[in-house]
């Protein structure tokens, strides 16, 4: 195994992108053909039980089914698309991907040759250890739903079974078929079909949102490294009054830190262009998924279902929460870079040297951040703002579906 904290981290989602079909790697190299083939047959088999839920959901609507059971099905089709959405541009966007992942092994390997010091193994250790609880909970957590739809079925079965003598086949999902999907020479295949689509869409979720916590997370480890060489490029001279001078020693320090600091920007516009069509859908789809699952935990009064929701409910506000976390994070990273230069003993240098560190300064806080396409900043803002709007959306839901007083 390698001893890159990259590569490391890259290895915890290895196994997502092999059965997801994802043609990446942890040393931005390609994989072969197998995986396109597995990707594309995951992507129709689960479109076309996305398809058939579609059709569900406009034949309740012009059946007339209540809100409750449109809304039962919108969650899930809204959440197909986000996963569709965030593999599509992985795929598209493969090349890029793999520019990162060289651009981070390449400064990591660097940053090895340079020296250690307690504070910096303790910043790094910290940012590694929120990482992988964040990847490990969230691998916790989303087994968790996958297994609360996959069981939710039975368990309704049996207990309408119990009640009435009567076995009635359900399930996970509502989906048109174009044959009787509650066959029992059927159902079984089925049955299956489904918790495997419901496998995929949690997966390239997983993989899209996993990949971007490392990215950001070992990016954030850059920036944080850079200050503290930029607080240490001035030492403190002996004499307080001697100036330190503009010698080619200093001028080969002060270029490795502008040449490391227009790296870490052009890895962040790298991820920008990963991320930013993706996390549109994925900020507005929130919205609806968070308010849809709200609904149906508060209309729904089986107890096996509400407990799936509640689950998706947590799931989804997990999702965007993290989502925006490690993008507030690396922007606040980006922005302390400034700070570090001011934190220097620019005041003791040369006039000439504090002219330069000025202008890394003056860069610095310009924030290297990440957008919903431009329209939205993913950082905490963005979360609060997300909540406020699944509130509204809920508002409305529950005030068309609240019976009229009398």
């Amino acid at each position: 195994m390698s001893d890159l904290m990259f590569d490391q981290s890259m290895s915890k989602i290895e196994i997502l992108f092999r059965i997801t079909g994802i043609n990446i790697t942890s040393k931005g190299t390609p994989n072969t053909r197998k995986n396109r083939i597995i990707y594309i047959l995951n992507f129709i088999l689960l479109n076309t039980d996305v398809l058939g839920a579609v059709c569900w959901f406009i034949s309740g609507l012009l059946h007339g089914k209540n809100l409750t059971q449109l809304t039962y099905v919108a969650p899930c089709v809204t959440l197909s698309f986000l996963g569709d959405f965030k593999t599509i541009f992985l795929v598209l966007y493969e090349k890029n991907i793999n520019q990162l992942i060289q651009n981070l092994r390449k400064m990591e390997l660097r940053e090895k040759t340079r020296e250690r010091t307690d504070a910096k193994d303790a910043m790094i250790k910290k940012k590694m250890n929120f990482l992988n609880a964040v990847v490990n909970v969230s691998y916790v957590l989303n087994i968790l739903l996958l297994v609360a739809f996959a069981i939710n079925p039975l368990v309704l079965m049996g207990l309408k079974y119990m009640k009435t003598g009567e076995l009635e086949f359900l399930l996970p999902f509502l989906i048109v078929y174009p044959f009787n999907a509650y066959d029992i020479k059927v159902w079984p295949m089925v049955y299956i079909r489904q918790i495997w689509s419901e496998v995929v869409v949690v997966l390239d979720v997983c993989v899209a949102d996993f990949m971007f916590y490392i990215f950001c997370t070992h990016i954030t480890i850059q920036f944080q490294l850079l200050q503290h060489k930029i607080e240490k490029i001035i030492d403190t001279p002996k004499n307080i009054n001697t100036k330190i001078l503009y010698n080619e020693h200093f001028r080969t320090k002060l270029i490795e830190i502008i040449k490391w600091h227009q790296e870490l920007i052009w890895s962040t516009n790298l991820l920008e262009t990963i991320y930013t069509k993706s996390t549109l859908y994925n900020f507005v789809s929130s919205s609806i998924i968070i308010c849809l699952t709200g609904f149906n935990v508060t209309a729904i009064n089986d107890i096996a279902l509400v407990i799936s929701f509640l689950t998706f409910l947590f799931m989804g506000l997990l999702q965007i929460f993290f989502l925006c976390f490690f993008g507030d994070m690396l922007m606040k990273a980006s922005m302390d870079v400034s700070d570090a230069v001011h934190n220097s003993y620019w005041y003791l240098a040369h006039p000439r040297i504090g002219k330069h560190l000025l202008l890394v300064q003056t860069r610095a806080q310009k924030p290297c951040k990440l957008t919903a396409s431009g329209f939205a900043d993913v950082n905490l803002r963005a979360f609060m703002k997300i909540l406020s709007t699944s509130w509204s959306y809920f508002a409305l839901l529950q005030t068309l579906y609240s019976p009229p007083r009398e």
